[in-house]
């Protein structure tokens, strides 16, 4: 009996995720969906203090985890970003800051862009109380200075699992400049990240 029980804890563990680090880490982990995973990859890789981003999928379940599944929008999955960083050199106000006003339009309710389905949402998956806190303190802030005149629908959920994508979506924007898809929506998210947060771009960002 207390081996099947130590196999369900076991497998409970698993299922959730690793335990979140406490506040006072070097690295923290949030995972933002906004849209295909192509830019959003894109953008948190080039910022200052982001350690990894990660294409994958946060929402549903192990089993649903594939591309071709996703794409149909009854998963629960969204396209998401796991996202690697070290608070000492980039805050979580500065990620907000370029997921709200950079990275995607969280305004559009399942969909950004050409891209339609509950896969493409807004959705912050936070892994600490306090990421939790200051994403609705940052979006209640956005809202109350009429940032945008539409409503912001982004929802705020702790993380169950995110789980990585097909290698050929890693990277997918740096390994195909010329696809017409990356030109016209994703490369313009680097030209107005640097535009609006050039201290926070690294020397080596494609772009």
């Amino acid at each position: 009996m207390k081996f099947l029980t130590a196999i369900v804890l076991l497998v409970g563990l698993t299922a959730a995720g690793p335990a979140p680090a406490p506040p006072d880490a070097p690295v923290q982990r949030v995972v933002l969906a906004g849209g295909c995973f192509w830019g959003m990859q894109l953008v948190f890789e080039s910022l200052k203090g982001v350690d990894s981003a990660v294409a994958g999928y946060a929402g549903g379940s192990a089993d649903t985890a594939q591309y071709d599944t996703v794409s149909t929008g009854t998963t629960g999955h969204a396209e998401s970003v796991e996202i690697i960083y070290e608070p000492s050199r980039i805050s979580f106000k500065d990620l907000l800051d370029v997921y709200f006003l950079v990275a995607h339009d969280p305004t559009e309710l399942d969909r950004q862009g050409p891209d339609e389905g509950s896969q493409y949402r807004s959705e912050v998956f936070y892994t600490t109380p306090q990421q939790r806190a200051q994403a609705l303190a940052y979006i209640a802030g956005l809202a109350g200075r009429h940032v945008y005149s539409a409503k912001i629908v982004t929802i705020v959920a702790p993380l169950r699992g995110f789980y990585r994508a097909e290698a050929y979506h890693q990277n997918y924007a740096v390994h195909n400049p010329d696809n017409p898809y990356i030109v016209f929506n994703d490369i313009p998210k680097m030209h107005k990240l640097r535009r609006e947060f050039p201290q926070l771009v690294k020397a080596d960002a494609p772009f």
